[in-house]
């Protein structure tokens, strides 16, 4: 005899669609998915301390031109 699931077929295919709708993100930008993916993305201790100090030795940015415009209130 065959068993019966608790559930219907209509109902475990609209459970799983369920599942991959929360599972696969959908982005507008190319920016939104590497934000993303950076947010999900640990950085392991030794490559995150070789960028510390690596961006310690770069010159601090330049002032914005309204800035300079308008200097400093």
């Amino acid at each position: 005899m065959k068993q019966r699931s608790k559930f219907s077929q209509e109902q475990q295919q609209n459970a799983a669609g369920e599942i991959r709708q929360q599972a696969v993100p959908e982005f507008a930008t190319s920016d939104e998915l590497l934000r993303f993916d950076a947010s999900q993305t640990a950085v392991p201790p030794q490559i995150a301390e070789r960028l510390k100090q690596s961006a310690a030795g770069l010159p601090p940015p330049p002032r914005p031109w309204w800035k300079k415009l308008f200097g400093p209130r």
